[in-house]
């Protein structure tokens, strides 16, 4: 049977128009009788003006002709609605006042009363006129979240790797250009997986492939979504996958180790400058960034201000190990893992850094705390090393370094054994293992302990402590 006669049994006359792509017969038991359904699939919004197809002044389409919306008479539900038909994800922001410059079409006369919920424009109620006038100056704009997914790629773990972001269908990589520490965290916080330790070049993850995506993200850092911070810029201009940005989440197991420092020599707060930077210990080179960099360091060790630095003997030859350079460090930070652009070069013949600080080490810098629970004196142990918090493995923990702990916070004595993981695991790293103290140190770390190395202790076995 090639063609169908159909019977339509309805008390009022159907008209379908010209923008109707594709009708259907459902529920008849046959595709030749049933309920007609009509789809329409025509975009009647657009946003026009913006740096990009999810930002700018907001044009409807009425009839066949296409008109500016008045700003009073354009609420959050209409943005919900128009930001869906465009496949832009969320709004992030109305504008009003032509934000987006004033349109070249006419002023629409009506007013959507959306209710948020409808996929496309066409579905929402309207009104014939506005209760008073509008001009061009009043055009709305919209800004719409736009980037509708992100992920960081080619990792075993799914808190680093290489940024991919999702606009409408399609997934991209980030310009490192375009792309910053605050961006990093909005992102990593984005994805549970805590805040931002580094961001890194394609030289860590690889390079991508397709689209790439060069938004200025003007994030604070606070942000919850990337989709809150402004967008500064859309250029694709002089980037490449050569420039693919990747980021480490204190989430990753990558995290643990990623940028400590150590001092070698056999002093605490002096000796040539070595950094834990991309899965090995590499020594840092004398350049343009040193004094800023030593100011960290000295820092991040609890050994005071930087008192000097000079150049320790450069590397011979046959000894041409990597070393670590371009630390671009303003002086300020707390630890040296939130100096962007570093790299990895060739030690040979090349003058390393070596430092002495102004004060012995301080080991009242790396303190504790006890979280989880809404108090001060229960909680999971975390303590404050090498620039950053992190917990404390089980294996061997006891009575008596708890009480220390009790003791240290002034919170009185122990109250309970230790149950693993029992205020919820930690992120980041696991800084200590196998604690053993006597009971009557004035510090936990005065007790004799190990650092944990990678892969040693997993968050299920992070201490907790219950003081009375």
């Amino acid at each position: 049977m090639d063609s169908c006669v159909v019977l339509i049994l309805l008390s009022s006359t159907i008209t379908l128009s010209s923008t109707a792509v594709s009708v259907r017969l459902v529920d008849g038991g046959s595709r030749c009788a049933g309920r007609v359904e009509v789809y329409r699939n025509e975009q009647r919004s657009r946003l026009t003006g913006g740096p990009h197809l999810c930002s700018g002044r907001v044009e409807v389409l009425h009839g066949k002709t296409w008109y500016t919306v008045c700003d009073a008479a354009f609420d959050l539900q209409d943005a919900e609605v128009v930001c869906r038909e465009l496949g832009c994800g969320l709004p992030v922001e109305v504008l009003g006042g032509a934000a987006f410059g004033r349109g070249e079409v006419q002023v629409w006369s009506g007013e959507l009363q959306c209710r948020g919920n409808e996929f496309r424009i066409y579905s929402c109620p309207t009104s014939p006129s506005l209760k008073h006038s509008c001009s061009h100056d009043s055009d709305v704009g919209l800004v719409c979240a736009g980037y509708t997914g992100a992920r960081l790629v080619n990792r075993s773990d799914s808190c680093s790797g290489r940024v991919e972001l999702q606009y409408l269908s399609d997934w991209g990589t980030v310009c490192d250009v375009s792309w910053d520490m605050r961006a990093a965290s909005v992102l990593c916080g984005q994805l549970e997986c805590g805040s931002a330790v580094a961001v890194v070049g394609s030289d860590w993850f690889g390079e991508g492939s397709g689209q790439i995506w060069a938004d200025v993200f003007d994030c604070q850092g606070n942000e919850t979504h990337l989709s809150q911070c402004p967008i500064s810029s859309w250029s694709r201009a002089a980037c490449s996958h050569k420039q693919d940005a990747g980021v480490i989440c204190n989430g990753s197991s990558l995290a643990l180790h990623e940028g400590r420092v150590q001092l070698s020599g056999g002093m605490e707060c002096e000796g040539e400058v070595e950094v834990y930077f991309r899965q090995e210990w590499r020594s840092v080179l004398l350049d343009s960034w040193s004094e800023s960099v030593a100011s960290v360091v000295c820092r991040q060790l609890g050994c005071g201000s930087v008192f000097s630095f000079s150049s320790s003997s450069p590397s011979s030859p046959e000894h041409s190990h990597m070393c670590v350079t371009g630390f671009n460090c303003t002086g300020s930070e707390a630890h040296l893992v939130n100096c962007n652009s570093a790299q990895a070069v060739s030690c040979s013949s090349r003058e390393q850094l070596y430092i002495t600080c102004s004060g012995k080490f301080n080991s009242a810098h790396s303190s504790i705390r006890l979280v989880g629970s809404g108090g001060d004196c229960a909680g999971r142990l975390e303590v404050f090393h090498s620039g950053s918090w992190g917990t404390v493995c089980d294996d061997s923990w006891d009575t008596e370094d708890a009480q220390v702990v009790c003791r240290e916070l002034q919170c009185g004595v122990a109250l309970s054994n230790p149950v693993p993981a029992q205020f919820g695991p930690g992120t980041g790293p696991i800084w200590l293992n196998e604690v053993e103290c006597e009971g009557n140190e004035t510090s936990l770390w005065k007790c004799r302990f190990q650092e944990c190395e990678e892969d040693e202790c997993g968050h299920k076995e992070d201490v907790g402590v219950v003081c009375s």
